[in-house]
């Protein structure tokens, strides 16, 4: 089943109701899902987007997830994305945080204006009252004029009792000078929430019917703002002062004295767990020992009773980059672990409260650069795998700051196998080689994302976000987000990888390689000053960027010699595995554009300084 909606198509599995859940980022919504749709779900971009959904089944009808917002709008791709869904819905189920209904039914308040029939999921219920937060739910019943049901959903606290009231939900108490300019558009807008939509000035709910775009936002949004007060007022009591030590926590994160310190500890947590514990330790066992150790040599045996290795057939399917060795290995024995690895991390930060506010602490720092707080994230992140990193920008609120984020992690962000290799290189050369290198990566991730921002039409988005309270993570739930955004990931990504070493292997067999060589030999002897053998070290790093840094260690080099190549490959091309990552997340034009501009900035920079220098 299709159903357009604002021009674009929403695609719906058939069933009796359409229900949406949403609400704001980080209120739980993701746990009612997985609870009631169990294991029959499918994740996709939504049409035009990086933005993914969330859709499943739940007895005969259809579920689907939105992405967190703050308003019903058009602001970035998340609120458009969650716009369309909600006008789609039959029923919305609204979950909101009860530690933050001040900011939370604002979102509610502006569905209930859209007439579509709603219940409220009360959620963190348990937190509220261990803060002393005493909530009037018949009060806010009556106030909302919709079901409001008490839950704890970390707990598996009135998951089911939401689900039943399902069968109670109706429109609640819109704003009664809203309802009735929205009913009058009715002649010209054959939908009430389209309707209210185009009185707040949506330009492409207002094309899709033929219509100007009203100029009523800010008016309607402060009468929103104001009765939300109101309601809060009336069945929220709070405690006069909090000092409880997860609120000191919270400040001290922000304070740019304590908040700096604190974000370098976590960040380099992060780091030791994906990019050393992970990458080094866990990928040693799972990629070195179990499959290059046992499955490689096994699955070789198997397939060599029928088809040798040397043969065209034998290196497609079991040679150095076959389909079923390296394929393979790649996605089980160094992805699947750094995509686990990653996701720990990331919901850890998530569950515990600190990831807004390590996003709002670098905010002015990134804005240099064209982004705002969130995409330290990825950055850092980068640094462990560049291609976890890339999956990460998702995580941003415009295409623009996807693109400015990702081409700094392709272009300049050397991954943690790497940097292995490179500090054991720059170890030899001293002190004053070894701040050449750093200031000149430094500098080009500078410039890069000058130039980018100014480049790049249209503006960032400003970094609106809110900050919940710190917590304690709770396993459970870290798990549970581990596990299904580990499983999508995959399910997704093995078909790139597939397509990836069956074009290596085709080259390999064609001499594709090895032309690859011969082609790069000049440019490595005169412009960059180097031996002709450099060049395959270059080639080895489109496969893997450790082995071409690898590749620079058997070599006899200078010590300039070394910053040089150094340089060179830190700034070399996306190893293949990244490099399909990149596909995937950016499309064909952004991921060719961004592959063919490192060849160009490495040789570029790599060359400059070599006749510098050399």
């Amino acid at each position: 089943m299709e159903q357009k909606c604002c021009g674009r198509a929403v695609q719906l599995v058939e069933g009796k109701r359409r229900i949406v859940l949403a609400g704001n980022p980080n209120v739980g919504k993701s746990i009612f899902f997985g609870s009631w749709s169990g294991v029959y779900v499918d994740v996709s971009n939504f049409p035009g987007t990086t933005v993914e959904i969330t859709r499943g089944k739940v007895g005969e009808d259809v579920l689907m997830d939105t992405p967190g917002v703050y308003g019903v709008s058009s602001f970035n791709d998340e609120e458009r994305v969650a716009r369309d869904v909600i006008l789609s819905a039959d029923v919305v189920v609204n979950v909101v945080d009860a530690t933050h209904l001040e900011r939370d039914l604002f979102l509610t308040q502006q569905i209930i204006d859209m007439g579509i029939p709603m219940i409220l999921a009360l959620n963190f219920c348990d937190e509220a009252a261990s803060l002393g937060i005493e909530i009037d739910v018949p009060a806010l019943e009556t106030e909302l004029g919709v079901p409001v049901i008490r839950t704890a959903a970390v707990r598996g606290e009135g998951i089911k009792e939401t689900y039943a009231a399902l069968a109670m939900a109706r429109p609640g108490k819109a704003l009664p000078e809203v309802e009735k300019e929205t009913l009058l558009l009715l002649d010209r807008v054959d939908s009430r929430p389209e309707a209210l939509l185009v009185l707040e000035g949506d330009e492409a709910v207002a094309l899709r019917h033929g219509v100007e775009p009203m100029a009523e936002r800010e008016r309607i949004y402060l009468l929103r703002r104001q009765r939300t007060n109101d309601i809060v007022v009336r069945a929220v009591a709070r405690p006069e002062k909090s000092g409880r030590l997860r609120t000191v926590i919270g400040r001290l994160c922000l304070d740019p004295l304590t908040g700096i310190p604190i974000l370098v500890a976590v960040l380099w947590g992060c780091y030791v767990l994906v990019g050393v514990w992970v990458a080094g330790d866990v990928v040693g066992v799972t990629e070195g020992t179990l499959m290059q150790g046992h499955y490689e040599p096994w699955v070789r045996g198997l397939v060599g009773r029928w088809v040798t290795e040397g043969s065209v057939i034998g290196q497609l399917l079991i040679g150095e980059f076959g389909v079923l060795t390296m394929t393979v290995t790649y996605l089980l024995g160094l992805l699947l672990p750094l995509v686990i690895g990653f996701y720990i991390a990331l919901s850890l930060l998530e569950d515990s409260g600190y990831l807004p506010r390590l996003a709002t602490l670098v905010d002015r720092a990134m804005n240099a650069i064209g982004l705002n707080g969130r995409a330290v994230i990825p950055v850092i992140l980068g640094f462990g795998c560049v291609q976890l990193g890339t999956i990460t920008t998702r995580i941003l609120g415009s295409k623009r700051e996807r693109t400015i984020a990702t081409a700094i992690l392709n272009f300049v962000v050397p991954c943690s196998a790497q940097i292995g290799v490179i500090v054991g290189m720059l170890a030899v050369v001293g002190v004053k080689l070894t701040l050449t290198y750093v200031l000149t990566i430094f500098a080009c991730l500078a410039i890069l994302g000058t130039v980018l921002n100014r480049a790049i039409p249209g503006k960032s988005t400003p970094l609106l976000i809110d900050l919940p309270p710190m917590r304690l993570p709770r396993p459970g739930n870290v798990l549970r987000k581990t596990l299904m955004r580990s499983y999508f990931f995959m399910k997704e990504a093995y078909v790139w990888f597939i397509v990836g070493s069956l074009g290596v292997s085709l080259l390999q067999v064609t001499g594709g390689l090895r032309a690859w060589q011969d082609l790069l030999a000049p440019l490595t002897e005169g412009w960059l000053s180097l031996p002709k053998e450099a060049a395959t070290a270059f080639v080895m790093g489109m496969v893997r960027r450790d082995f071409g840094a690898a590749g620079l260690t058997e070599l006899a080099l200078s010590p300039w010699q070394v910053v040089v190549s150094l340089v060179v490959i830190t700034l070399f091309v996306p190893c293949i595995a990244s490099l399909m990552i990149l596909f995937k997340e950016r499309g064909v034009r952004e991921a060719t554009a961004i592959w063919v501009g490192a060849w160009v900035l490495a040789f570029f920079v790599g060359g400059t300084l070599a006749q510098i220098v050399l």
